[in-house]
Order: C-alpha cells, then sequence, then structure tokens
C-alpha cells in the first residue's frame, strides 16, 4: 500500500505542477494578446505603436509552448497515431504508450539540455532582440522549466506504462 500512496502522492505533485506551469503559459499568452491589441489601436489610432511587438511575441510564444507542453503530455493530450494498435490488446497498447512517453522523454530532455546551454552561450555573447534590445536568453531560460517539467512527466508515464500501473481509461490523471 505504500507504494500506491507514493504514485498517488507523486502523482499529485505533477498534476499540481503541470497546471501551474500551463497557468503560467495561459497568463503569458493573455499578456501577449494584450500587448497586441494595445500596440494595433497604437499603430492604427495614435500612430504610436509597441516598438517591437512582434520580436517579444515571438519570444514569449516560444517560453509558452513550452510551459504548455507538460500539462498536455500529462493529459495525454499529444497527437497518437493509433492506426496500427487500434486491434491489439489494452496491455500491447499501454507498453506502446510507456515507448513511446520513453521516446518523448529522451527527446525533451535533450532540448531542455540543449537550450540550458544556450541560456548560458547566448547570455555570454550578449544577444538581444533586434529592435528592443530585449535579452533573448531571458526568453531561452523561460523555456527550460516547462522542457524538464515535460521530460520527468513523460518519464514518469512511462514508467507507469512499462510496469502496468497506468490509469484506466475512465481515470483522470492527477485525481485520487
Amino acid at each position: 500500500m505504500p507504494q500506491a500512496e507514493s504514485a498517488i502522492t507523486m502523482d499529485r505533485v505533477l498534476d499540481w505542477l503541470c497546471k501551474a506551469s500551463a497557468a503560467i503559459g495561459g497568463t503569458m499568452l493573455i499578456g501577449i494578446a494584450l500587448m497586441t491589441l494595445y500596440s494595433v489601436i497604437g499603430r492604427n489610432i495614435f500612430d504610436k505603436p509597441i516598438q517591437g511587438d512582434v520580436e517579444l511575441a515571438q519570444l514569449a510564444s516560444a517560453v509558452c509552448v513550452a510551459s504548455f507542453l507538460p500539462y498536455c503530455q500529462w493529459r495525454k493530450a499529444n497527437i497518437i497515431v493509433d492506426f496500427f494498435t487500434t486491434g491489439t490488446s489494452a496491455k500491447t497498447q499501454s507498453r506502446l504508450d510507456g515507448v513511446g512517453a520513453l521516446l518523448l522523454a529522451i527527446a525533451i530532455g535533450l532540448s531542455c539540455w540543449r537550450t540550458a546551454v544556450g541560456v548560458t552561450t547566448i547570455k555570454a555573447s550578449g544577444e538581444t532582440s533586434m529592435l528592443m534590445g530585449f535579452p533573448v536568453w531571458i526568453a531561452y531560460a523561460g523555456m527550460v522549466p516547462g522542457l524538464a517539467l515535460t521530460c520527468v512527466v513523460a518519464l514518469y508515464m512511462s514508467w507507469r506504462s512499462l510496469t502496468g500501473r497506468d490509469m484506466q481509461p475512465d481515470e483522470v490523471v492527477g485525481e485520487a
């Protein structure tokens, strides 16, 4: 029973972290939308747009995407091509899901590592956005937590699937 309680606790922690990450991404997305609206109104009515609004939207959008990835993985909302597996048993499908989650963890883990390395090199080089002079490394640094959490979630889901501890189809992940 302690192992089951441990899994429930891990489920709750990951569920909360994924929701917090998505909330941060959503808040940033609302900020991007408001900034864009302000800039468009300023451009068309007052002839005073926000200088560099497009580059800020691009940098913030990358952070938003990285922030949404953990929740998407946690909710099993990624695109799954199940054309070849629809006729297989639930156990086989679970194992394939586990392998897929493991492959995702490896890919995202590599992306996270290289993004973190990029933060240090971009910061050292002093790279900034063209119009505003905004330090680009800040956007890269903002992507690292989302990528790291996605990797952890994918590893956990892979472990659950490959060990037969995955959730029942009607059970909501993260809720006990």
